[in-house]
């Protein structure tokens, strides 16, 4: 059985009206477990309760200052035997990227590092996303996994980063630095590690002072509309994780060697 602690944690603090979710795994980049990500739901499910005190702010952030999230941890992928494993796997994302995506009030990620993968999702769901200049956003899994994502997955993706910029992390598996995010709209702004708490405060306070009916229906709107034309692509899912080439991904990124792609 896997010790608590190596399975990381996922808090939720509180102060005033600003409630705070930190991916705490640092020692492994926070790359999120199947523990993290159930306990992320749950935080959710709690935030979006309808009480008199609900939180006016979220803010998503990453301990350690080397990562937001990077990624789902790619060991429990060993336990993958076909296609239709990818497929319930990605609709597991899909419905935790949801819960964080419908909350009602306004969400700001805090990027100090890496957010590749289930942490590029993660971050995209939120509203605002405030980072440090090391940050640094992509999907690499063309160089590292052969897998793919969920349709929902890319159509929030695109929506949030451009059609170009998401072929450039997919396709060509780059990395795009916090300059580029700015660039592309992806980030509200950049500042120095010793800066960005005020900065995430200041947000946090104009957020905050808003109408909250206007902000949790134009969100939802905003959702909406960018999940109501998204194709069916659980063929292409399925396909990609039933290739051997995930398989020798998952097998080559575990034991730390160069993957040999066949194409099958």
């Amino acid at each position: 059985m896997t010790e608590p602690s190596a399975q990381g944690q996922v808090t939720l603090t509180r102060q005033g009206a600003i409630a705070f979710v930190t991916f705490d795994r640092p020692a492994a980049r926070n790359a999120m477990t199947w523990h993290m990500y159930a306990q992320l739901a749950d935080h959710c499910r709690t935030l979006a309760g309808d009480t008199p005190d609900r939180p006016r702010v979220v803010v998503f952030r990453g301990a350690g200052g080397e990562a937001f999230v990077a990624g789902s941890d790619i060991a429990q992928f060993q336990e993958f035997k076909g296609g239709d494993d990818g497929i319930a796997y990605e609709a597991k994302i899909d419905e935790g990227i949801g819960l964080l995506e419908r909350l009602p009030m306004p969400t700001v990620a805090v990027v100090d590092g890496w957010a590749v993968g289930g942490g590029l999702a993660i971050a995209t769901a939120c509203d605002f996303r405030v980072a440090t200049p090391k940050a640094r956003f992509g999907v690499p899994i063309a160089k590292t996994l052969g897998n793919t994502l969920s349709a929902e997955n890319l159509a929030k993706l695109r929506a949030a980063w451009g059609l170009q910029p998401l072929r450039r992390m997919m396709l060509l598996a780059q990395i795009l630095d916090a300059d580029t995010a700015l660039a592309c709209g992806f980030l509200h702004g950049i500042h120095a590690p010793e800066d960005i708490d005020a900065q995430v405060a200041g947000l946090c306070d104009q957020l905050g002072a808003l109408a909250p009916v206007t902000q949790r229906v134009v969100k939802e709107a905003l959702r909406r509309q960018t999940v109501a034309a998204v194709a069916d692509t659980d063929d292409l899912v399925h396909a990609c994780y039933a290739s051997e080439d995930f398989r020798e991904g998952v097998e080559a990124f575990v034991h730390r060697r160069p993957p040999a792609w066949k194409g099958r």
